[in-house]
């Protein structure tokens, strides 16, 4: 740790660092570790963040993740943030060829956070507005990126509900086969949704783009494919992947 004279908050700022560059919720053990701080002041320093919102708790496993005032904070940056401007484009061309919506969003632990959408004259209003989470496992946003990450993470991602395990692992694993995610009707009566994700320098989904339009008035494999595209100019551009 750096020499601070204001130690705590910059112990507090290490935190929310640590936080936003894993995936998963983490134990207040490995935040100690990694940040090598003392026993007592973790706890203590961790306590005040979750009572501000900035952490979150979760006292099933006793791990800490980001918490809904640091997604808030984040979410009003990602309107200016290089990432939203380099996909801003494709996804209003995409969008319109379907009537549809296009969207931009990134894992949030066992979710998706929004972080941009826009919408076709005729496309018709969704909950998928910048700034919602949704569980990941039922958007295909969320399965495009999810299908990326290693068995032990997109495991750990899976809740039950309206899918079995069994489902959620057949979709994972059609998704890696054939590079893109879809879902219809599962978010939006009426509605289908083509997401794939966008695959930073190191291999892991840095973010997912995803267009939804009427069911039966698009081809699925059609939109994929744009989306696909659209995704290695923005992979190659950010992140030098080809």
């Amino acid at each position: 740790m750096s020499n601070s004279r204001v130690p705590a908050a910059r112990n507090a700022l290490e935190v929310l660092r640590l936080l936003s560059t894993i995936d998963v919720p983490i134990s207040a053990a490995r935040i100690r570790s990694e940040l090598d701080l003392p026993r007592s002041s973790t706890y203590h320093l961790l306590k005040e963040m979750v009572d501000a919102g900035f952490v979150v708790h979760l006292p099933e496993n006793q791990t800490y993740g980001l918490g809904l005032a640091a997604y808030s904070m984040a979410a009003a940056y990602a309107t200016q943030q290089p990432l939203v401007r380099a996909t801003h484009g494709h996804l209003e061309r995409i969008a319109s060829k379907v009537d549809g919506s296009g969207h931009l969003s990134r894992l949030a632990g066992s979710e998706i956070l929004y972080l941009n959408e826009v919408r076709a004259p005729k496309a018709m209003s969704l909950v998928t507005e910048r700034g919602v989470r949704l569980q990941a496992q039922r958007t295909a946003s969320g399965r495009a990126m999810l299908a990326v990450l290693p068995e032990a993470e997109w495991r750990a991602a899976y809740s039950a509900g309206a899918l079995s395990f069994g489902e959620f692992k057949t979709i994972l694993r059609d998704v890696r086969e054939r590079g893109w995610a879809e879902e219809v009707e599962v978010v939006a009566r009426g509605q289908a949704s083509v997401g794939v994700a966008i695959v930073d320098h190191v291999g892991r989904p840095a973010a997912a783009l995803a267009v939804t339009y009427p069911v039966g008035t698009a081809d699925a494999a059609a939109v994929a494919h744009e989306l696909k595209a659209a995704a290695a100019q923005v992979a190659k551009r950010m992140y030098g992947r080809r």
